[in-house]
């Protein structure tokens, strides 16, 4: 697959995982799977598929030094820093740009930096078959994901008719996106069959990304030209400080993937999990007797279904259930697991607070 290139998203805010994860330290560099950052993680999955100095990193400006201690086999080069946060439209235009001063035939894999996948094996077919079908038809291809069970927490790709392809993985035409639903809608996508998971992985070669930009983002198709002849760090560097304070912050999926018509959906079977928020843990860790799981030290009594990360120190518990306990050198977060969502709302509250950087 020489015309492959790997683009890694990880400028993630650290919101979902506070206060383990932070604004400084966010969730791609936590250490709770496999005893390894999640980002790294990411980069081993690809090795294989394509060789480390085709692989690119998009983070922000004050996460570079963290990123290539975390991806130590990605050219130091390869790891861009953006000046300021826009979302994931921008950083995949950024991406393209990168890839077409390189290789203008190049076919990029947008993936991510906080996702878990426990059959490499299968993910990795995937990814191939993937880059064949981009690579010989002019389609954007998205990852989707068999749901198992009607989540709320996930948009979702509408699967249409089946695309012939000499592949292993089937892959089906796309009938377009939903937003995350609410419970009735998401039991409905569940039921129907027809709605996968939309895991926010995208293949697509160069030529059919800068015409999809050019039709629907025409400031960010001029920002990828502008890359693409940027010929030294430096004149990189002048590009995107042009650029990204004059930049929208808006995603790819409302930039291009609502407007585009030439979709198609990889269907993933390869153990797929966003690790989305504290209760999502349960399921990568095994539970005590009483339905805990706890990572670090934490002693109970007559507490049940409870999640404690508690490292540094010990917890204890008595008569509680459904919560989650997590525990980090600068803050204590305590809450009902069914409330975790609204981790996003304290944070704005801190933040709000003459001192609450210092907790962020």
């Amino acid at each position: 697959m020489k015309n492959a290139y790997a683009v890694i998203l990880a400028g993630g805010s650290g919101e979902r995982f506070w206060p383990l994860s932070t604004r400084d330290r966010p969730k791609q560099f936590i250490s709770l799977f496999s005893g390894r950052p999640l980002l790294t993680l990411a980069v081993e999955r690809l090795q294989g598929v394509m060789p480390a100095d085709r692989i690119y990193i998009i983070t922000a400006e004050r996460l570079v030094e963290d990123t290539a201690q975390a991806a130590r086999n990605v050219p130091y080069a390869n790891i861009i820093g953006e000046p300021c946060k826009r979302d994931t439209a921008p950083a995949i235009a950024l991406a393209c740009g990168l890839v077409k001063q390189r290789d203008p035939e190049g076919v990029v894999c947008i993936l991510t930096a906080d996702q878990l996948m426990s059959d490499v094996g299968t993910f990795q077919q995937t990814l191939r078959d993937s880059i064949q079908v981009a690579s010989q038809q002019e389609v954007i291809v998205t990852m989707g994901i068999q749901p198992t069970y009607p989540a709320t927490g996930f948009g979702y790709v509408k699967a249409g008719e089946i695309l012939e392809s000499q592949t292993t993985t089937i892959f089906n035409k796309s009938e377009g996106f939903v937003e995350k639903p609410d419970e009735d809608n998401a039991t409905h996508y569940f039921n129907s069959g027809d709605f996968y998971w939309n895991a926010g992985m995208f293949i697509w070669s160069i030529g059919v990304m800068s015409k999809a930009l050019q039709q629907h983002a025409p400031d960010l198709f001029e920002l990828s030209e502008s890359v693409s002849t940027a010929n030294s760090p430096d004149a990189l560097q002048r590009v995107l400080r042009q650029y990204y304070p004059t930049l929208r912050a808006i995603s790819i999926d409302y930039a291009v993937m609502e407007h585009a018509t030439n979709i198609v959906m990889a269907r993933g079977s390869f153990g797929w999990d966003d690790v989305g928020s504290w209760p999502a843990m349960a399921s990568h860790f095994s539970a005590d007797m009483d339905g805990n799981v706890v990572i670090g030290s934490c002693e109970q009594i007559e507490s049940n279904n409870n999640i404690v990360i508690s490292e540094e120190r010990l917890t204890a518990l008595i008569g509680v259930a459904g919560l989650v306990v997590v525990h980090s050198e600068n803050a204590t977060l305590i809450c009902p697991r069914s409330r975790c969502e609204d981790v996003k709302k304290l944070i704005k509250r801190i933040a709000a607070r003459p001192e609450g950087e210092q907790y962020l």
